[in-house]
């Protein structure tokens, strides 16, 4: 069983896309997971939230967050970098998070003096296996082992005119893959959407949802209390004991990247004895995919790049066949038979 989990007050919790038939039926039978949807404080993990007045940050030995680089940490907000160029910060959850299930919720805001395409470059959201390692990709290292969703932008490859940016996208790596900062990450991107969230009077928010193999981001940039769907993949393979951090870089155009709040909470779900006994530590991250990300890469010409045949093109190829035969079979018949109509005609 899965309970939804939503954000207190403002954060909205993504009940919005159960029926309300359903909803009211689960809410009668099922009266203490309606707690968990209005984001409870018995499944809000403080040890893994960031939430003002931001007390548990800094290096003592005590802290449950430390940070680095340009990051400022004021009463309000958590500004990652300044207006100002070649500027890099983050901030890091010091414990490791042993949830099978979760779902995390960010209060962000992304703004500055840049006109349109003259800013840069954009937030960067980590569940990753080792934290404060300060490097090339939106202020984190390359290689990483873990979850990163991007709020990328800026866009530096002029070719894939497809996507416009702002654009917001997950990536799963086990480490072997560098960061394709030409392309955006496009060759290891899992989906992703475009969303105007810059220059907002209001506050923006995503929520990262985790739960039975599948991968769930939502997000809020109209603050109207509604979530709207970013990407949904299932076949995801996350271990626990990793780490949650943001970070943000600029180079040569700029943005101010703020943080407000960063929520956790616990997903309560059922699991088979047998995904129980595993130990989720040793997992290494993955995605079982139909089809594999590159696939949809287009190359310069516009047409897709030549890919071995995976089982999924196999079953369409198969599938188009098929239905060829039966269109022709329909199409042989129908004129034998006029032509039968029109011998008998002549005798």
């Amino acid at each position: 069983m899965v309970s939804c989990i939503g954000r207190v007050s403002k954060m909205r919790g993504f009940c919005t896309f159960i029926s309300r038939p359903l909803l009211f039926l689960l809410l009668h039978f099922t009266l203490v997971q309606c707690d968990i949807t209005d984001g409870n404080a018995e499944h809000l993990k403080r040890e893994h939230s960031l939430m003002k007045p931001y007390q548990g940050v800094g290096s003592s030995p005590s802290s449950q967050w430390d940070f680095w680089g340009s990051t400022l940490v004021t009463s309000s907000y958590v500004r990652l970098t300044p207006d100002e160029r070649s500027r890099q910060g983050s901030i890091w959850n010091t414990v490791p998070v042993y949830l099978k299930d979760w779902e995390m919720h960010v209060q962000y805001k992304i703004h500055g003096s840049g006109k349109k395409n003259l800013h840069g470059d954009g937030i960067a959201i980590w569940y990753t296996k080792e934290r404060l390692h300060p490097g090339p990709v939106f202020g984190n290292q390359d290689h990483f082992v873990g979850l990163a969703l991007f709020v990328d932008t800026f866009r530096n490859d002029l070719h894939g005119m497809d996507r416009s940016f702002p654009y917001i996208y997950a990536i799963v790596n086990n480490g072997s893959m560098p960061y394709d900062h030409g392309n955006d990450g496009r060759n290891s991107e899992l989906g992703g959407c475009s969303s105007e969230i810059r220059n907002k009077d209001h506050d923006t928010y995503l929520a990262i949802r985790y739960s039975k193999g599948r991968l769930t981001v939502m997000i809020d940039i109209d603050d109207k209390n509604e979530w709207k769907e970013c990407i949904d993949i299932g076949g995801v393979r996350l271990p626990t004991g990793y780490y949650f951090g943001a970070s943000a870089a600029t180079g040569d155009l700029s943005d101010n990247h703020d943080i407000i709040s960063m929520k956790m909470y616990q997903l309560m779900v059922e699991h088979t004895p047998d995904e129980d006994s595993l130990d989720w530590t040793k997992i290494e991250p993955s995605v079982s995919l139909l089809k594999s990300p590159k696939d949809n890469i287009d190359d310069p010409t516009g047409n897709f790049r030549s890919t071995p045949l995976t089982g999924w093109k196999v079953f369409l190829l198969l599938l188009c066949a098929l239905l060829g035969i039966v269109v022709c079979g329909v199409v042989g018949a129908v004129v034998f038979q006029k032509r039968q109509e029109r011998n008998r005609r002549f005798y």
